[in-house]
């Protein structure tokens, strides 16, 4: 009955470290806010860039799990190229080691007791104080909770040393040895879906005497294959560039671990040249040996990086051959999805923000394709000489197209709504609000391009076809609203300075005033006798296209201001 008592104080101080490490997490990345965004600017650079980018993103949610499955939700996003995604997951093994350095230097040369109650205690009072710092406040609570937990399982682990006699019974066999501890690391990782908690787990074990240092080290790479479960499983069903990316941190981290394991010996000899103090042979409670495993950690990742960074493209190669593309041609058209991607036990919700964002740029393409299509047929059915095919063709296109932009946006406001719900920054939930009103105007414009469609199909087959001299009174207006969309799409992301807004405006007055103008033109059509039916129908289409226009100023206007907690679909129309 002891020992189970003593396993469900471990659970509970092991449960105690993850929650304390998501908490604090969380913390980090809603008072990073845009920061952590910004820093993935860096992927587009050259490979060093990348893995600096992998590395600090790690460092900053705590987790080189998260950072792998959001890696491989990029590529499969298009936001990331295989080449690129390679030297950030080389980076998230780097970062990942943070962990391991927080544990052991303020772990286990600090009383846990007395710097982890005063840490919850002024980080819960900073959280549920109203200012602009509860992120802080977050950040030292979960700080607080994570040496807790971690408290407890140091003082758990020495009263199950005598049942702990079977490891050191494989722990003088050698290179099996090696072999035993790297797979019992890799099967603790597997059992709690992250390296950093294992590797902690790791520490404690050899800080207590149950693990030696040696058989440490061997867990400690064991993990390194573990922690690559979850990018594999991200994998599963996504395109082929992602799943070539979740093989290379597999690859990366399995060939990493296989050179290691027979180096070991020397590879801690290294360690110890390298890592300040000494550790004691046999001494239990010995803090040293914990920095030394945190120096393995990092030395182990940082040699492994320097080894594969010189052939990624090489690299690259290798992965496209053993992941063959699939036939995306020949498979059935699926509709838009948009699946929310998280770790395991850090959600990153910021990075999510960003996918979204390349989303609605994509449908911001589709509005602009309708809208250019449009534009096409204005100019051609004045010539062509088999209208009702043509406007047969536009209308299907149209329908096709206004559906898959109905889709997304049901996809891409369920999708941020899930980030809301996650734990974001005060800046990234009004970027939120920001982006659902973006879609709803883009949205709107695919319905406005689509009732064009169907007016000038109403047109063709009631044989209320317009006269030439309103078709070309027509071009430079759509011309106009074709300028404005283009504007728009390019600004997605950004924030528009005053120059720009003041060219937003100016747009949206020019097309006003040929609204205006082309409407006087109809009115005066029919006062002269024209037939009122075609007439009403040329304003129709005048006004539909003038509304994409509106949207487009919307647009413009949310990427100006500040973002608004608007509700969802309210803006000016």
């Amino acid at each position: 009955m002891a020992i189970i008592a003593v396993l469900f104080r471990i659970i509970g101080g092991l449960c105690l470290f993850l929650y304390g490490m998501k908490v604090m997490s969380d913390g980090i990345q809603q008072a990073a806010g845009d920061r952590l965004q910004k820093v993935l600017n860096f992927m587009t650079g050259n490979r060093f860039m990348a893995v600096l980018t992998g590395f600090a993103i790690t460092a900053i949610i705590q987790s080189s799990s998260a950072t792998t499955v959001m890696v491989v939700s990029f590529v499969n996003a298009g936001l990331l190229t295989l080449t690129q995604s390679i030297g950030v997951i080389m980076g998230a093994n780097i970062g990942t080691t943070v962990t391991a350095w927080i544990v052991s230097l303020v772990g286990f040369s600090l009383k846990l007791s007395e710097l982890a109650l005063p840490a919850v205690g002024i980080g819960f009072i900073l959280h549920i104080v109203k200012w602009k710092h509860q992120a802080l406040g977050e950040t030292i609570l979960g700080f607080g909770l994570l040496f807790m937990g971690l408290d407890f399982l140091t003082r758990s682990m020495p009263n199950l040393g005598d049942s702990f006699n079977v490891i050191s019974a494989v722990s003088n066999l050698g290179f099996a040895s090696s072999l035993i501890g790297a797979g019992a690391g890799l099967v603790m990782t597997l059992l709690i879906h992250s390296s950093s908690a294992a590797t902690a787990i790791m520490l404690t074990m050899a800080f207590n005497g149950i693990v030696g240092y040696e058989m440490a080290a061997a867990m400690i790479l064991g993990a390194n294959i573990g922690t690559t479960v979850d990018a594999a499983l991200a994998a599963i069903g996504a395109k082929t560039a992602a799943r070539r990316a979740a093989l290379v941190h597999v690859l990366f981290n399995v060939i990493g671990t296989c050179w290691a394991l027979p180096l070991i010996k020397p590879l801690l000899a290294l360690v110890g040249l390298i890592t300040p103090g000494t550790m004691v042979p046999g001494l239990i409670h010995d803090p040293m040996i914990t920095t030394h495993l945190a120096m393995l950690h990092t030395v182990f990742n940082m040699v492994n990086t320097i080894i594969f960074l010189p052939f990624v493209k090489q690299f690259a190669a290798l992965v496209t051959v053993l992941v063959k593309d699939k036939d995306d041609a020949a498979a059935a058209p699926k509709a838009y999805t948009l699946e929310y991607t998280s770790g395991t036990l850090q959600n990153t919700p910021e990075l999510n923000i960003i996918r979204a964002e390349k989303e609605i740029r994509d449908m911001a393409g589709v509005a602009s394709g309708m809208f250019a299509r449009v534009s096409a047929a204005l100019q051609s059915l004045g010539t062509s000489e088999d209208k009702e095919t043509e406007v047969n063709a536009l209308v299907a296109e149209m329908t096709e197209k206004e559906e898959y932009a109905d889709e997304m946006r049901v996809e891409l406001t369920r999708f941020l709504i899930e980030c809301t719900r996650q734990s974001l920054g005060r800046q990234s939930e009004e970027k939120v609000y920001q982006l659902l009103r973006i879609i709803s105007d883009l949205e709107d414009m695919t319905d406005d391009c689509y009732s064009v469609s169907m007016l000038l199909d109403r047109s063709v087959k009631k044989d209320l076809l317009f006269k030439e001299k309103e078709l070309e009174a027509l071009a430079p207006y759509v011309q106009q609203v074709e300028e404005f969309l283009t504007f728009v799409r390019g600004a997605l992301g950004q924030t528009l300075s005053f120059e720009q807004s003041r060219y937003a405006r100016e747009l949206e007055n020019a097309i006003d005033k040929a609204r205006d103008k082309l409407r006087k033109m109809g009115r005066k059509r029919i006062e002269a006798g024209e037939d009122v039916k075609t007439e009403l129908l040329f304003i129709d289409v005048v006004r539909r296209v003038e509304k994409v226009g509106d949207y487009c100023f919307n647009i413009s206007e949310a990427l100006r201001q500040r973002p608004l907690r608007l509700p969802f679909g309210l803006g000016r129309k």
